[in-house]
């Protein structure tokens, strides 16, 4: 049995989709871009900024499912640039000190012009 995770400390939904969902002890989020909850709308326009706030963005979206970066047992990556994968790298770092597997690719194209998208599947605490 599989439940839904929603807080509005992260962007709603865009589309029809939840922004994660627990299913027995692991939780899958859905991609997080640089959204500001409380704006509703990209805020930072380089990929330092954005990367700072899908960071945030994913944070309350794993304590909402009783979890947290410690727990993260992979992650998936899309930046809009390849090029800013060691920016992206740097600030990935400070919070993912785990060393979770991932995936980093390049994408041609992110939701809303965003420059990073993020999702992670990550143990219950």
């Amino acid at each position: 049995m599989s439940k839904i995770i929603a807080t509005n400390k992260a962007p709603g939904a865009i589309g029809p989709y939840s922004q994660a969902v627990v299913c027995g002890n692991l939780v899958f989020t859905s991609g997080q871009i640089a959204i500001a909850p409380e704006v509703g709308d990209i805020v930072a326009k380089d990929v330092a900024g954005q990367t700072e706030q899908v960071m945030k963005n994913l944070g309350a979206v794993l304590e909402a499912a009783g979890s947290s970066f410690e727990k993260v047992v992979k992650t998936t990556c899309f930046l809009a640039d390849i090029a800013d994968f060691a920016v992206f790298n740097e600030i990935y770092g400070k919070y993912f000190i785990g060393k979770p597997a991932r995936s980093c690719v390049a994408a041609k194209a992110l939701p809303k012009g965003a420059l990073v998208e993020v999702e992670v599947i990550a143990e219950i605490q």
